[in-house]
C-alpha cells in the first residue's frame, strides 16, 4: 500500500469527493411511555415525551461519507411538501449541498416514522410512494448527475426500491463513470438487482443477494457464497462484491480473490442504518486502491460498530479508527 499508516488513510480520505445517487428519506422517531391499555381497542396507549428526525437511506450515506472525512454531494428527488422541505433543513443544518436535490410536485418525501417505548419498537409507519420517476424527473435528476459527476472521485448509488434509479439511469451513470474512470460502488435492492452491470463494487446483504439469484444461501458454507458470487458476476460483471452477511460477518472477492471476516463481537442496539455505513467504507477503500481485505475488514469493523446505537446514525470515525489501530488484523498490512 502506498499509505504508511491507518491515520494516512483516515487522512487521505479528506482528499475525496463522493457522488451519493439514490433514494432519501426521514427517520422519524417518537418516543413515549406505555402504561396501559386503550379502552377503544386492545392496543396499549403511548404517552409521547419526544421526538426526532433524521437523514436516512442515501443520505445517511452522505453522513457517514462526511463523517469520515470526505466530501458527499447528494443527489435524489424528494417532494415539495412538508417533509421535503424538513428533509432540506436537515441536510443544511448536517453541512451537506443540496444543489443536487430535485423537488417535484409529483412526489411525495418519504418518511418511516418509528414509535419507541422503553427501548422497544411498537410499531412503524411508512409514508411513502415507491413507483418509478416520471420523464420530468428523470430528466431533471440526470441534468444534476451529470453536471456532478466529472468533479468527482467516487459514485455511491444506493437503492432502497423507491422509484428514484432505474436500469436506464443506472447504465448511464456506470457508462459516464467508465468513461471518466471513476469507481462507482452500488448497494442494491431487488428491484434493480441485476441491472448495476460493471460497477466496480457490488455489495448487496444475505436477504438480496438470495432474492436476486432466487437462491437459498448458507451463511456458514463459504463455498455457497463463492457460487453465488460466481452466479453474480457471469450476469454483472462487477470488478469487486461484498456480501454483508450480518452476524456471520462479510465475504469479499475480487477476481480470484476471496476473503471472509467474522463479526465482530457486539452489544446490538439497532442494526438500522449498519448497511450504509458499510458501503460508505468501503467505498472509500475502494477509491484508495486498497487492498480487498483491508477495505471489506475496515468496513464490517464500521458496520458492527453503529449497530451499537440506537437509530440510524453514522460512523464516528474517530472511534473506527481507534478500534482499527487496536485490531491485530491490520497489522500485516503496515508490518509485513
Amino acid at each position: 500500500m502506498i499509505h504508511q499508516t491507518l491515520v494516512d488513510i483516515f487522512t487521505a480520505f479528506k482528499n475525496l469527493k463522493v457522488l451519493v445517487i439514490g433514494d432519501v428519506m426521514l427517520d422519524a422517531y417518537i418516543y413515549g411511555v406505555v402504561d396501559r391499555i386503550s379502552p377503544e381497542a386492545p392496543v396499549p396507549v403511548l404517552n409521547v415525551k419526544s421526538r426526532d428526525q433524521r437523514l436516512g437511506g442515501a443520505a445517511n450515506v452522505a453522513l457517514n461519507v462526511q463523517s469520515l472525512g470526505a466530501i458527499p454531494i447528494l443527489c435524489s428527488v424528494i417532494g415539495e411538501d412538508v417533509p421535503g422541505i424538513e428533509f432540506l433543513g436537515l441536510m443544511t443544518s448536517s453541512g451537506l449541498r443540496i444543489d443536487g436535490i430535485v423537488r417535484s410536485t409529483h412526489r411525495q418525501t418519504t418518511r418511516k416514522n418509528r414509535v419507541i417505548s422503553g427501548g422497544h419498537h411498537l410499531l412503524r409507519i411508512d409514508e411513502e410512494e415507491d413507483q418509478s420517476l416520471n420523464k420530468e424527473e428523470q430528466k431533471l435528476l440526470k441534468t444534476r448527475v451529470l453536471e456532478i459527476i466529472k468533479d468527482c472521485d467516487a459514485i455511491i448509488m444506493e437503492d432502497y426500491d423507491k422509484g428514484c434509479l432505474d436500469q436506464l439511469l443506472i447504465s448511464e451513470i456506470i457508462e459516464e463513470a467508465q468513461r471518466l474512470k471513476i469507481p462507482v460502488a452500488v448497494d442494491p435492492k431487488k428491484r434493480n438487482f441485476l441491472h448495476f452491470k460493471g460497477a466496480s463494487l457490488f455489495k448487496p446483504n444475505l436477504k438480496e443477494l438470495n432474492e436476486g439469484l432466487k437462491v437459498n444461501i448458507d451463511p456458514t458454507q463459504h463455498r455457497t457464497i463463492h457460487e453465488a458470487i460466481g452466479l453474480l458476476d457471469e450476469q454483472l460483471g462487477c470488478q469487486n462484491y461484498l456480501i454483508t452477511l450480518s452476524e456471520h460477518g462479510v465475504f469479499a472477492s475480487k477476481g480470484k480473490q476471496f476473503v471472509g471476516h467474522p463479526a465482530h463481537v457486539r452489544a446490538i442496539a439497532d442494526v438500522s442504518g449498519a448497511g450504509d455505513t458499510v458501503i460508505s467504507i468501503a467505498a472509500l477503500g475502494l477509491t484508495l486502491d486498497l487492498p480487498l481485505a483491508f477495505w471489506s475488514e475496515l468496513a464490517n469493523l464500521g458496520g458492527g460498530i453503529v449497530c451499537e446505537y440506537p437509530g440510524v446514525v453514522p460512523i464516528d470515525a474517530e472511534q473506527l479508527l481507534e478500534e482499527a489501530l487496536a485490531h491485530p488484523l491490520f497489522e500485516p498490512f503496515f508490518n509485513p
